[in-house]
C-alpha cells in the first residue's frame, strides 16, 4: 500500500494544467486541460497518441526535427503551463530561469518552437531562454518515462530528492536550511577571503557596505509586497471608482430613490399599521434596520471614493519606489528583498563593530567558523534520517516492484558519502537485482523501456513525486499485472499528477480524466484530441476491450 505519510510537499504546486500543441507532425491544434489526478489518453494504434509524448519531450529538452513540423505551417510549436511549488527557483541550478520570472506570476509557462531547418527556440513566460535552462526547470517538475527517466534516474541529485521527499516534510525543511547555511558559508567564505585581501579591499568592501546603508535607508520589512498590492489597485482605479460610484448611486443617490429609499418607502407603508397587526412590527424593524445599513453602506463607498481621489501622483510614487528597490538588488546582488534588508542589517553590524574597535579580520573568521559548524551540524542531521529510512524505503519500494510484476522485488537504497555541499554529506544509490543470480546494479542500467516505467512508479508510489507522464508503462504486460498497476497508478494518482499514454483498458478504467486521440483522414490527414464524456468513455473502453462483437461473442 501506498502509505499515508505528510506529502514531501504540496502536490497542487506540482501540476501540469494546461498543454497547447500547434502544427506538431499531425496535430493541427490542440489544447488539454489536465485533471490533478490520473490522466488517461487512449487511441487506435498509429492515431498519434506517441505525438503527446514528443510534445512534452521538447518541453524537457529535446532536440527539435524538422519532422516534426505539420503540414498546416511552417512551424511546430508546444507550451505548457505550470503550477510551481514554493521555493523551487530559489534553487541555484534554476537561477537562469529565475531571472525571466515576470512580477506577480505565481506559475510557470514553458514552451518550445521548432523551425523548418530543424532549429528549436525555448521560452520561459514568453521570454528566450536556453534549452538547457527551460530543461532543468522541467525536469523538477515532470518526471517522463523513456529516455528522459534513465537520465533522471541516473542522477544521484534526483535519487537523493526522491529519497529525501519520501522521508518526509521534516526532512525536506532540513534541506531548505542546509542549503541556506551552504549560502551563508559561501558568504562568510569571501568576506574572510575579501579581509584577507589586504587594506584596498578591505576599504572598498567598507564603501560598499556603506552604500549599501545608504541605498536602503527608509526600506522596511515587508515594504516590496505592500507596495505591489497599492500598485495593483492604483491600476485599476478607474475600475474600483467607477465600481463603487455605481453601487452607492445604487443604494442612495443623490436625486431621485435608490434601494435604501426604496427599502424607506416599504418601512413607512407598514408603520401605520403595525398597531393593527402587532406580528408586522418585526418586518417593520428589520426594513429600519435594512435602510440604515444601507445608507451607511453608501456613506462608505463614498468615503471610499475620496480616498481615490485623494492620491494623485501616488502610482508614480510607488513604481519609482519599487524601481528604487529592484535597482538595489540588482546592485548588491540580493536574491529578495528580505535577503537585501537581511544584508543591510549585516552591514550596520559590521561597520558598528569596526567602530567599536573590534577586528574585522577576526570577526569574519570567527563568523566563517561558525557558518561550517552549522554546515556539519545539518548534514549530520540530514545523515542519521537518511541511514534510518534506507531499510524502510527499500522494502517500501520492493513490496511495490512485486506488484507491478518486477520479479522478486529485490531493491537497495545505497546510502554512500560524498563531498560537501548544500544537500549535505550523502548521495544515495537506487539499485535493483533484475534476475535471482546476478548482482545489483543501478536501476538505469539494468532496465529498459516498459520495466524502467514500472520501476519508476513503484518509487513514485512510495515517496510521491512531481507530475509523472508514462507513455511505456504497458509494453509487455496485461492480465493480472495489468490489473496491479493500474492499482498502482491509481493509488499514486491521490498523491501526485499522472499522464499516461496506454492502450489498456485496466488502465484507462480508473483515470479520472479520459482523452481519445483518434485519426481523421482528409487532406491533410491530421491527429484530433478529444476530453470524452462518460458514455463516450463507456464506448471506447468497450473499444478497446475488442469492441461490442467480440465482447458479445465470449462466453
Amino acid at each position: 500500500m501506498v502509505p499515508r505519510r505528510p506529502a514531501a510537499y504540496d502536490l497542487g504546486g506540482t501540476m501540469l494544467s494546461r498543454l497547447r500543441i500547434e502544427n506538431l507532425v499531425l496535430i493541427q491544434e490542440a489544447e488539454l486541460t489536465l485533471a490533478p489526478g490520473l490522466n488517461a489518453i487512449t487511441g487506435e494504434t498509429g492515431a498519434g497518441k506517441t505525438i503527446l509524448a514528443q510534445a512534452i519531450g521538447l518541453l524537457l529538452g529535446a532536440k527539435g526535427d524538422a519532422g516534426y513540423i505539420g503540414a498546416a505551417g511552417a512551424e511546430a510549436y508546444v507550451e505548457a503551463e505550470l503550477d510551481l511549488p514554493a521555493g523551487l527557483l530559489e534553487e541555484d541550478e534554476l537561477a537562469a530561469i529565475a531571472g525571466l520570472r515576470p512580477e506577480d506570476e505565481h506559475g510557470l509557462v514553458v514552451a518550445r518552437r521548432v523551425f523548418a531547418d530543424g532549429r528549436t527556440r525555448a521560452y520561459a513566460w514568453g521570454r528566450s531562454a536556453a534549452r538547457e535552462d527551460l530543461a532543468a526547470a522541467g525536469e523538477r517538475l515532470i518526471a517522463m518515462s523513456g529516455q528522459f527517466e534513465q537520465r533522471r534516474l541516473a542522477r544521484p541529485g534526483y535519487q537523493l530528492h526522491v529519497f529525501d521527499s519520501f522521508i518526509g516534510s521534516e526532512q525536506l525543511g532540513l534541506r531548505a536550511d542546509a542549503r541556506l547555511a551552504w549560502r551563508e558559508l559561501a558568504a562568510a567564505r569571501r568576506r574572510h577571503e575579501q579581509l584577507e585581501q589586504g587594506a584596498a579591499a578591505s576599504e572598498a568592501r567598507l564603501a560598499e557596505l556603506r552604500a549599501l546603508i545608504e541605498d536602503t535607508v527608509g526600506f522596511e520589512p515587508d515594504a516590496e509586497a505592500s507596495l505591489r498590492g497599492d500598485r495593483e489597485r492604483l491600476r485599476h482605479v478607474t475600475e474600483l471608482a467607477d465600481g463603487a460610484a455605481a453601487a452607492a448611486e445604487a443604494l442612495a443617490p443623490d436625486e431621485g430613490e435608490g434601494a435604501a429609499g426604496l427599502v424607506g418607502s416599504a418601512e413607512r407603508a407598514l408603520a401605520p399599521l403595525e398597531q393593527l397587526a402587532p406580528e408586522l412590527a418585526g418586518a417593520g424593524d428589520e426594513l429600519r434596520d435594512v435602510e440604515l445599513r444601507l445608507r451607511e453602506t453608501a456613506s462608505e463607498l463614498r468615503g471610499f471614493l475620496t480616498t481615490l481621489e485623494a492620491e494623485p501622483g501616488r502610482l508614480e510614487q510607488i513604481e519609482a519606489t519599487l524601481d528604487r528597490i529592484a535597482e538595489t538588488k540588482r546592485r548588491f546582488r540580493a536574491q529578495s528583498y528580505e535577503d537585501l534588508l537581511a544584508r543591510a542589517t549585516e552591514a550596520r553590524a559590521e561597520l558598528e563593530a569596526i567602530d567599536d574597535g573590534l577586528d574585522p579580520a577576526a570577526a569574519a573568521a570567527e563568523a566563517l567558523t561558525t557558518a561550517e559548524q552549522e554546515v556539519r551540524r545539518l548534514a549530520e542531521e540530514l545523515r542519521v534520517a537518511r541511514r534510518n529510512a534506507a531499510p524502510r524505503f527499500a522494502e517500501e519500494v520492493a513490496r511495490e516492484l512485486v506488484g507491478v510484476g518486477l520479479g522478486e522485488g529485490e531493491f537497495v537504497a545505497e546510502l554512500r558519502e560524498r563531498d560537501p555541499g548544500q544537500a549535505g554529506v550523502d548521495e544515495v544509490a537506487f539499485l535493483i537485482r533484475p534476475n535471482p543470480g546476478l548482482p545489483l546494479a543501478p536501476v538505469a542500467e539494468t532496465a529498459s523501456g516498459g520495466e524502467l516505467s514500472r520501476i519508476a512508479l513503484a518509487i513514485a508510489a512510495v515517496a510521491g513525486g512531481e507530475t509523472m507522464v508514462f507513455d511505456e508503462i504497458d509494453a509487455g504486460i496485461g492480465g493480472e499485472t495489468a490489473h496491479r498497476v493500474a492499482d498502482t497508478l491509481r493509488r499514486l494518482a491521490e498523491r501526485a499528477q499522472v499522464v499516461t499514454i496506454t492502450h489498456l483498458p485496466q488502465i484507462a478504467s480508473v483515470a479520472e480524466r479520459h482523452f481519445r486521440v483518434e485519426k481523421i483522414s482528409g487532406d491533410p490527414t491530421h491527429t484530433r484530441i478529444k476530453l470524452l464524456n462518460d458514455g463516450e468513455r463507456r464506448d471506447e473502453l468497450q473499444r478497446m476491450l475488442g469492441g461490442r462483437e467480440f465482447l458479445a461473442s465470449v462466453k
